[in-house]
């Protein structure tokens, strides 16, 4: 009998713009007895000396975060070398790399206060390793002495091996045999293995994490005693691990291949009967994680299985709701399930997550002790349905532990879980006070290069300095400041959220209101917005006549007359129209949408973000409008003179859109010109001219004078019109460079006043990879770049320069991940990689392919189906000087490069004359900044972030960037004296919100 679909938690209160009803619910829900909170102290009091009494001269990884606190440069140095250096293959690199972070903090001075060996001789080390590295010397010019004072060798395996110690205590070891080996040595009796860090990017990723698990079951299950269940041994499964595409707009490919190896792997844990649980992902793959777990759990081969698990975070604000979900599923399969309840591992990735896709609130507490308070919760309802569920509390706090023992009412159907190399002294001491009860310990599995990087970037995000693990240990900080109460931390329910983490919404304000987006991981609301677009596609299709020469004469009288009227118009009235067009254009989002989608063969995703970017353009004009032209400016002069600077329209502008961002870049445009008091003329793509239609409809919908913007679509004949007109005050265009040029020259032949031009055109943008990048980061953000919009973007990735030590590795990768993309009807939300524009596009496309099947290395190449579809294509170039222009495509170009001739890769982008937008991806801080300031290029996404995947920022700015609209690439209009740069820079959770993270603990 199958199981009936059961409810998914909503996202309607997960996603709530005010925290403040969740907050009303928990603080009623965790008022004790005087009596319980009693004993409460008094357990946590004596786990708290146990902490401070701890005289392991061994130490382990809170001995390390006590040492260095992330809050310091030398924690924050330390925790960025641990991430990176180990997978760092060459020495130059490595050295390079080593004096970048050493230089950085003070270890010469450090004066280590802890006497525990890890923390010794990872201090001794970092100092010695310092010590040679003197203050403001050029890493060439250090690398030359350091071989005279002590040699780099002995400097790099200090730092190398100070690393490795760090990774012998977060990781029980390299194999499963050695982790089992160490295991049974230890006094634990009970583990939980994890087998590995990042997910699956490529079909073989996937197919590798598969076998390590499997060998691991049947490693661990081999070795395992006879003791049952839940006293067994078990392994940890991440879904990401076991799928490429392990998102929810792949639900069904997901659900045709990921829960049949699930179901697998549990089938060979429960031939052990071995704990099996599901790790926790982030938030926005919550629901398709349960319903791959439903689908396993329900399989008529695990009945009467009790091993079935998953991880539940307190984080999250649907966290009791996935109990509950849990439960229901227990019940209707009449079976029993294990349930891991954390505090949470991505809540940087979450934060800004949600920041950037415009959504009304976030999935996660914004404050630590809002986590902690629903961590009680949780607890209490686990604890309630002990019929059904195990419940597995893993915690480091004392408080927590404290709390958890006194709801459980003197039961012991429940077990604790710790991370190996955490919490020892804790659970060793509640181990002497309360025998009965069971500790587990969470023991990743690995190499010491894949899983310390993971770990670290785990503790990155989530090692909030006002932590329970940062103080414990302080004898500075009174026991009663510990045990003080989550709820009386909050206090009310009004201060639920951080008041340093701003709404979504609010994200740009006081300037504008952020574009509201929404997330595809909420099956309801993908499903509500996939049939308003289908609903509006059966609306008539409509068409456009194109204008004749004599409609451009008419047409630049009547724009003539309309200006002197519009630039009038005070610049409070013309903001607060652009105002509402974007209002109006997000009511409309699932119209425009569609035309994006029929006309501009755009996906889903794709189609969303350009109308978010429309959006973003209308308010951030309307906003520096008013700054701009809002009121005269008073200039200082001699006594009796009066000053002022004022900003007026120069008259009537043209406007030349493109057709890959025929909504976006077209209102763009047409905004900041009329901001700026100028009446236009509007010339979209040929291509493109409904969408083009329909915004010019809703602008003058939302009050913009049909005499001041004025629709023109045609063809190249048109623009060149308009273009010639003697009554052109200024030109705006996005294109490709050769009519840029043509339009220039034409202006300049022209006798009167000088007429402006301002082009935006694409180019051969590139990025450049060193060793110490995170490879599954590199893949991400290349294959978002390169074949996002099918290549088709200005701003898109055509030229990757990678290290050569690294450049297998990572072209490999990139590879296996472009070939899991889905090529082909972009209304279909599963689909990654839509049509080019055209017939003509194609065929230009397909011509450079074939030439570089015959003069480069092919690796990959992919298949497309019929119609104007161009499969991605990964090509290996010599030399950058083969690629001589922009190719409009899906179609990538590497070069590698060899460590030592960085030069000459920021030599040949300098030569190649594009600027338009660059991507460094490294964790050496002198490689970045001598890049941004070698080369003149309009926008540089820098990625050093520590943490896991890139979270939703496209690789290069500019069109199609959710949520930061012109702050990325758009156009600036509205000043245009000086050569523009803007430079992203992803550090997420390196240091800047250590003492805001809600998870941890």
């Amino acid at each position: 009998m199958a199981l009936e679909p059961l409810a998914l938690p909503s996202f309607e209160e997960a996603y709530a713009p005010d925290d403040g009803a969740i907050a009303a619910r928990l603080l009623a829900t965790a008022k004790l007895s005087a009596e319980q909170d009693a004993r409460i102290d008094r357990t946590a009091t004596r786990l708290v000396g146990a902490i401070r009494a701890n005289d392991d001269r061994l130490g382990g990884v809170e001995d390390m975060l006590r040492e260095f606190a992330l809050s310091t440069k030398e924690g924050l140095a330390l925790m960025v070398l641990a991430e990176a250096l180990l997978r760092v293959p060459d020495a130059r690199t490595a050295d390079q790399f080593i004096e970048d972070k050493l230089g950085q903090g003070d270890f010469i001075h450090h004066e280590t206060r802890s006497s525990a060996f890890l923390v010794n001789a990872s201090a001794w080390a970092l100092g010695m390793s310092a010590r040679v590295i003197q203050p403001g010397e050029t890493p060439q010019g250090t690398i030359g002495r350091l071989a005279k004072r002590l040699g780099i060798p002995a400097v790099r395996a200090a730092t190398r091996q100070a690393m490795r110690l760090m990774g012998s205590h977060f990781v029980l070891g390299e194999t499963i045999e050695a982790a089992l080996a160490r295991a049974h040595a230890s006094l634990a009796t009970r583990y939980s293995f994890d087998m590995l860090g990042e997910g699956a990017r490529t079909a073989a990723d996937a197919e590798r994490y598969f076998n390590s698990y499997a060998s691991a079951i049947e490693t661990i299950g081999r070795a395992a005693d006879a003791r049952p269940l839940p006293g067994r041994p078990g392994i940890s499964v991440k879904l990401s691990a076991l799928h490429p595409r392990f998102e929810a707009v792949s639900r069904r490919r997901v659900m045709a291949e990921l829960v049949p190896r699930l179901i697998d792997l549990a089938r060979r844990a429960r031939g052990f009967d071995l704990n099996f649980t599901v790790d926790a992902e982030e938030a926005d793959r919550l629901e398709l994680s349960l319903e791959v777990i439903a689908a396993a759990f329900s399989d008529a081969s695990l009945k009467r299985w009790d091993g079935f698990g998953l991880a539940i975070q307190a984080y999250q604000k649907r966290a009791e709701a996935v109990i509950a979900y849990a439960d229901e599923l227990a019940r209707a399969l009449n079976r029993r399930m294990m349930l891991r309840l954390v505090k949470g591992a991505y809540w940087d990735t979450e934060i800004k997550r949600a920041q950037e896709r415009g959504l009304d609130g976030y999935p996660v507490f914004t404050r630590k002790a809002m986590t902690d308070l629903n961590y009680v919760a949780c607890a209490q309802k686990l604890l309630a349905l002990r019929r059904r569920v195990f419940p597995q509390f893993a915690t480091h706090n004392a408080l927590t532990v404290a709390t958890v023992l006194e709801l459980a009412g003197g039961e012991d159907r429940f077990e604790f879980q710790r991370l190996h190399g955490m919490g020892e002294a804790l659970y060793a001491q509640l181990r002497e006070d309360r025998p009965r009860i069971a500790c587990r310990t969470y023991a990743p599995v690995g190499s010491h290069r894949d899983l310390l990087a993971y770990l670290v970037r785990r503790l990155l995000e989530n090692g909030a300095n006002s932590s329970f693990v940062a103080v414990a240990a302080d004898d500075a900080v009174p026991v009663a400041t510990l045990l003080r109460r989550p709820a009386d931390i909050i206090g009310t329910a009004g201060n639920a959220r951080h008041p340093n983490i701003r709404a979504s919404r609010d994200l740009y304000q006081p300037q504008r209101q952020n574009s509201r987006g929404m997330e595809f991981g909420d099956r309801a609301a993908l499903s509500e917005l996939v049939s308003a677009v289908a609903a509006e596609v059966t609306l008539e299709a409509g068409s456009i006549v194109d204008a004749t020469p004599e409609q451009v004469d008419a047409a630049m009288s009547a724009a003539r007359e309309g200006f002197k009227h519009w630039s009038r118009t005070p610049a409070d009235r013309r903001a607060r129209l652009l105002e509402q067009a974007a209002n109006l254009l997000e009511q409309r989002a699932a119209h425009f949408i569609a035309l994006l989608q029929r006309e501009g063969g755009k996906t889903l995703d794709d189609a969303l973000s350009e109308v978010r970017e429309t959006v973003d353009f209308c308010r951030y004009y309307a906003a520096e409008g008013r700054e701009l032209f809002g009121h005269d400016k008073t200039l200082p002069g001699p006594t009796g003179e009066s000053n002022r600077l004022r900003l007026r329209g120069r008259g009537v502008f043209v406007a030349i859109s493109p057709w890959n961002f025929p909504l976006a870049i077209f209102v763009g445009q047409v905004t900041a010109a009329l901001m700026a008091g100028n009446a236009v003329l509007a010339k979209p793509a040929e291509q493109t001219p409904l969408i083009a239609a329909e915004a010019v409809r809703l602008l003058h919908e939302a009050g913009v004078p049909s005499s001041a913007l004025h629709l023109l679509p045609g063809d190249g004949s048109i623009g060149a019109a308009l273009v010639a007109h003697e009554g052109v005050a200024g030109v705006v265009f996005t294109g490709s460079t050769e009519v840029a040029r043509s339009i220039n020259r034409r202006l300049a032949a022209k006798d009167g006043p000088i007429v402006p031009l301002i082009a935006e055109t694409g180019g051969i943008n590139a990025m450049i990879v060193d060793a110490t990048a995170l490879p599954e980061q590199v893949a991400d953000d290349v294959v978002t770049s390169a074949f996002r919009s099918a290549g088709q973007r200005c701003s898109a990735l055509r030229l990757l320069f990678v290290q050569d030590d690294v450049a297998d590795r990572m072209i490999e990768m990139i590879a296996g991940a472009a070939r899991e993309l889905a090529i082909g009807d972009p209304r279909d939300p599963a689909t990654h990689v839509g049509p080019v524009i055209d017939a003509e596009a194609k065929q230009r496309l397909e011509a450079h392919i074939a030439r570089m099947k015959r003069e480069a290395r092919v690796h990959f190449a992919g298949v497309a189906p019929d119609g104007n579809y161009v499969a991605p294509h990964i090509f290996e170039l010599s030399s950058a000087d083969q690629l001589t222009e922009e190719v409009f495509g899906p179609v990538l170009h590497v070069v590698r490069y060899p460590a030592d001739r960085l030069d000459d890769v920021l030599q040949s982008v300098e030569r190649s004359g594009y600027g338009l937008t660059l991507g460094i991806h490294s964790r050496i801080d002198d490689t970045i900044e001598d890049a941004i300031d070698r080369l003149q290029v309009g926008n540089i996404y820098v990625n050093r972030n520590m943490i896991g995947a890139v979270v939703g920022v496209q690789p290069f700015g500019g069109h199609g960037l959710s949520g930061t609209g012109p702050k990325a690439g758009g156009p600036h209009y509205l000043a245009r004296f000086a050569t523009e740069q803007t430079v992203t820079v992803n550090t997420a959770a390196a240091g800047g919100n250590a003492a805001l993270m809600s998870g941890g603990d």
